[in-house]
């Protein structure tokens, strides 16, 4: 048969769900070399008009389609039972109306279902913009005022209360004397809503009090419970620990005698990774990267597994850690503890002197730690301070891992990953519980060591079950997780591009942007005072990471191929890698099962869920420990810069805590500001005062709530505005054909509302 575009856009279009391209092949019966390099011209080109779009993990599909699997929250249910519901995933704003999606009916699903629950599902394309959604799995059952209610209980002479946590709920709960459960004024509670009608205050009964408000350990508390996440495990899954031991030697590798080290931070409480490296007689590299065999004790449908998979991965606290494993297991049995034997997933890696991976092997092995380490220790031993532990190691150990690092940093240059290095911001917390301070992580080359190591290690592993399903159709025998990082939308580097030359920095116009490019600019803007801000800009335009079982490669890294390999105490990906190299290169016990495979895209959806999840979780916690802090504060005066510009206000970054809070627009009662987009400033519509990204300002705290994390700001002089100097003043606005336009969709928007509703499926 004969490829055209229009065959192939017209297959594209028809499928009810986005198709991969080698799905696309054997529809075409596609086999020779010459025909897929034809097919591949023709998604590219297809892809650069606009035409099709590609999917996070590599499926195409028509422009601003669905993905195959994604989570909604169901929105309506009509009088006749029929389910409504919404992409989480939708960006308006870039992508147009969200398609319209019923949800299928079934038995099992439907009765759980009510107004603002959440589902995993499978999209099916019923037409342009209309979905129907096969629910895989209920996520939560009762959501909104349904839900259990995290709060402060507020106990006053007319009776008690309940304000809850989110900063998004706009009312407070009665609780009746006999629903207290023993609760007093300035607990942290959980609640249930009541059932009642007609109420102007809804009731709740306190179903669990967490403990004092005052107490610093809450903090995390509140973050965890919004998050759904638990610190504790069920009771089974301490039983399917009970008995384990370290295997012995048989069938593994003997790896004792080679001294592997972890480096890790001075807080760090499991070591999930040690390494090696040699130079060899010919100039090459042999490296060594051994990883805690975690599917060696975690096997497939055992309670302990089912129960990391929920979890996804650990999440990190200021002050703790919901972990994915039990401690006896990720602090103990799978944590490379020095001198001890341990189990371990290991690959043996050699490289030339330009970085090049020339070949790998991986193995089960035995090893034996020599040292734990730490980068600061290991990075003042190479820089001629050891110590009593890196003295004996130096000559042996650390110089030979910092020789191959120099090459493999070399390479990671010529390769032209992305090289955005904002600054990372750590909360110190006392012994009490209490924040005390923000200091800067400080970057060492032992940091980016360990980080080279681990990326050529993630390497091999895609690379490795890529060769074992070289020529099968689909994921083949034994599927890769990868870790896939698409590239910017034109959209994104349209909205930048305008931002950046107001800074002379040039962003190449109708062609795929290479990641070298964006470096180029970094490095220019590296000389401006500004280029904290232009890299934070140049962040917003990347695409969000996520676990896919099609490979569309790494844009940020500049890899082809990529998947999570290092980590699998901490993340589930890791260790569906791990079970899948274990099938693949038989190395014992412990492969991917046969339901794994089949449900191979259905779990990279969840753990990247959970993975937002928990991002999600940690970054609320920081900004409550970071509001608890300013709460002691209130009325100081702080130098900052403008992080944010939005129609509501300005959010402002300070320099001192990397704290954040709003200027709400409200505050700015000297003229009327309109939101200008595109230079990403608030622009006072009588004074023309401009407020823009960047500028720097003086915020005075107004309010600062360790509860709900959120923290107010009010400008301290900026009679003049707020600008960064040197740039063009925005364009004019044209407000009122803006007002008309918007009007115009709103009314356009409650027609369509209206026949929808009386339009029987």
């Amino acid at each position: 048969m004969s490829l055209t575009k229009e065959k192939i856009f017209a297959f594209i279009q028809s499928s009810d769900a986005p198709v991969t391209k080698r799905e696309i092949a054997r529809s075409f019966g596609i086999k020779g070399g010459e025909n897929r390099v034809a097919l591949k011209q023709i998604l590219k080109k297809l892809e650069a008009e606009g035409t099709i779009a590609k999917q996070p993990g590599g499926a195409y599909s028509v422009p601003h389609g669905l993905p195959p699997v994604g989570v909604v929250e169901i929105t309506e249910i009509d009088i006749d039972g029929d389910v409504m519901a919404r992409t989480l995933e939708w960006d308006e704003a870039l992508q147009g109306p969200p398609p319209r999606i019923e949800i299928a009916p079934d038995k099992k699903h439907f009765p759980q279902l009510q107004q603002k629950s959440r589902a995993l599902v499978r999209f099916h394309r019923l037409g342009e913009n209309l979905y129907e959604g096969h629910i895989i799995r209920v996520i939560d059952k009762q959501r909104g005022t349904h839900a259990p209610v995290l709060g402060i209980v507020k106990t006053l002479k007319g009776g008690a209360f309940l304000m809850p946590t989110n900063k998004k709920a706009k009312q407070d709960f009665e609780i009746a004397q006999k629903d207290m459960n023993g609760a007093k004024n300035g607990d942290l509670a959980v609640a249930e809503v009541l059932p009642a009608r007609g109420l102007k205050r809804k009731k709740v009964r306190i179903t669990e009090v967490l403990g004092d408000r005052r107490n610093p350990k809450v903090i995390s508390m509140i973050s965890l419970h919004e998050a759904g996440l638990s610190e504790e495990f069920p009771e089974a899954v301490f039983d399917d620990t009970k008995g384990m031991k370290v295997p012995s030697l048989k069938n593994r590798e003997d790896l004792r005698d080679i001294p592997l080290v972890t480096i890790d931070g001075e807080d760090a409480r499991d070591f999930d990774d040690a390494v090696y490296a040699e130079k060899l007689e010919d100039g090459t590299f042999h490296l060594i990267v051994a990883i805690a065999d975690v599917a060696h004790y975690v096997r497939h449908n055992t309670a302990l597994d089912k129960e990391a998979f929920k979890r996804g991965n650990s999440t990190y606290f200021p002050d703790r850690v919901v972990p994915m494993l039990p401690e006896s297991l990720s602090n103990d049995l799978c944590s490379l503890r020095p001198h001890e034997d341990r189990a371990s997933m290991a690959v043996h890696l050699w490289i030339d002197q330009s970085g090049t991976l020339l070949r790998y092997k991986f193995v089960r092995a035995l090893i034996k730690s020599a040292a734990r380490l730490i980068y600061e220790q290991v990075q003042a031993a190479q820089d001629g301070q050891t110590d009593e532990t890196t003295a004996p190691l130096i000559e042996k150990v650390i110089a030979p891992l910092y020789e191959a690092f120099t090459i493999l940093e070399k390479a990671r240059k010529q390769r032209g990953a992305l090289d955005l290095d904002l600054p990372e911001r750590r909360i110190i917390i006392d012994k009490k519980g209490n924040m005390t301070g923000v200091t800067q992580r400080e970057r060492l080359d032992a940091h980016k060591m360990i980080e080279e190591f681990m990326i050529l290690a993630n390497v091999a592993a895609a690379s490795a079950l890529e060769k074992k399903n070289a020529g099968n159709s689909g994921n083949g025998p034994y599927p890769c997780v990868y870790r896939v990082h698409d590239k910017p939308s034109m959209d994104k580097l349209d909205s930048v591009r305008e931002f950046l030359a107001s800074f002379d920095l040039s962003l190449p116009k109708g062609q795929v942007v290479k990641p070298k490019q964006i470096n180029y600019i970094l490095e220019a803007a590296a000389k401006n005072p500004y280029s904290h801000l232009i890299s934070q800009v140049i962040l917003r335009t990347q695409s969000q990471a996520v676990y896919a079982p099609e490979n569309i490669g790494h844009f940020g890294l500049a890899l082809q191929k990529y998947a999570h390999f290092t980590s699998p105490i901490r993340r589930y990906a890791d260790l569906l890698v791990h079970r899948s190299i274990i099938g693949a290169y038989n190395l014992g016990d412990g492969e991917m099962s046969e339901e794994e495979k089949a449900r191979i895209e259905e779990l990279c959806q969840h753990i990247s869920s959970t993975e937002r999840t928990s991002m999600e979780a940690e970054r609320n916690a920081v900004d409550r420990f970071t509001a608890t802090y300013l709460s002691e504060q209130t009325d100081a005066v702080f130098e900052g810069r403008i992080s944010g510009v939005t129609r509501f206000g300005l959010f402002v970054e300070l320099s001192e805590s990397g704290a954040d809070g709003l200027i709400p627009m409200k505050s700015l009662s000297d003229d009327f500001y309109v939101h200008d987009e595109h230079a990403h400033a608030l622009v006072g519509r009588k004074h023309k005062r401009i407020f823009r990204l960047g500028a720097p300002v003086k915020a005075r705290i107004i309010e600062a709530d360790g509860i709900t994390g959120s923290t107010i700001f009010a400008l301290e002089g900026h009679e003049n505005g707020a600008d960064i100097p040197g740039m063009a003043p925005p364009k004019t606005l044209n407000f009122k054909s803006k007002e008309r336009q918007r009007h115009k969709r709103g009314k356009k928007g409650n027609k369509a509302k209206h026949r929808n509703k009386h339009t029987k499926r």
